[in-house]
């Protein structure tokens, strides 16, 4: 019920990328990007309040993820940043806001870095400018997952992920459709985007981002330690930053609401 309701929007493809393109008719577009293992279905939550505010929500797969293939030999992400900002041009945008949550959030930053006029507004959802950990229990689960992604590929760490990010046993139809999800990602983009998140060192360039910024936290998120989002807005001139209390990692799905009211407001400003 689930999975069908999150893939009956329809799709724009532009350079390869295919793209969630649900309201094409709204006058205001908006770049919802996705985390590791994800797809542009998974912002299908936000897609109604958007649309109702105006926005036309843009939600891509980036490539090796979903519908959009990689056909390169490496997958880097100022590469994929690139691509990105061309499927915008592509589409006509000349500058929209930006959303991104984890890895998403980190080619969000890239974006703001590398094409500043195409980046009007930024929101970073669950997601780091610098990804080290700062306790045992949280270095322990990134290099189990590195340990996985680099043996084993996507697969070997799919349930370790799913349960992670969706604990409660009444989400099991979550944590069958993202295991389903990161099943079906490119292995070798899998693993390379693992490394290169966990390499990833951006904090001397943040005082570069200029436009209004929002960083939004799930106050239970296990993933990216909350103490990472939080230097990561104090490092941002001007940076806003939300806690949403009970909400995990995957914040857009399990505090629906809540993320929404916050989004819209900042959006909307």
């Amino acid at each position: 019920m689930l999975k069908a309701a999150l893939q009956e929007w329809g799709r724009t493809c532009i350079n390869q990328i295919s793209i969630v393109d649900p309201y094409p008719d709204r006058p205001k577009p908006v770049l919802l990007i996705h985390g590791l293992g994800s797809e542009g279905t998974h912002w299908g939550f936000q897609f109604g309040a958007l649309a109702q505010a105006g926005f036309r929500p843009l939600a891509p797969d980036l490539p090796g993820f979903g519908q959009s293939p990689f056909t390169g030999s490496a997958w880097r992400l100022e590469e994929v940043t690139g691509e990105l900002a061309a499927s915008m041009r592509g589409l006509g945008c000349a500058s929209l806001p930006v959303v991104g949550i984890s890895m998403g959030g980190v080619i969000a930053q890239l974006l703001a870095l590398a094409e500043p006029e195409l980046v009007e507004r930024l929101v970073l959802v669950n997601t780091f400018a610098c990804l080290r950990p700062k306790r045992i229990r949280e270095t322990v689960y990134l290099l189990s997952r590195l340990g996985l992604a680099s043996l084993s590929g996507p697969q070997a760490q799919a349930s370790l992920v799913a349960r992670r990010l969706f604990p409660q046993e009444e989400q099991e139809e979550l944590r069958q459709l993202i295991i389903e999800e990161i099943v079906n990602a490119n292995r070798l983009v899998y693993r390379s985007a693992m490394w290169q998140l966990a390499l990833l060192d951006l904090r001397s360039r943040l005082r570069e981002i200029s436009m209004p910024v929002l960083v939004i936290t799930g106050e239970r998120d296990s993933t990216v330690p909350v103490e990472n989002q939080s230097e990561l807005a104090r490092s941002i001139p001007g940076a806003q930053h939300v806690v949403i209390p009970d909400a995990g990692h995957a914040v857009v799905v399990d505090q629906v609401e809540r993320f929404n009211r916050v989004l819209l407001e900042f959006l909307c400003q």
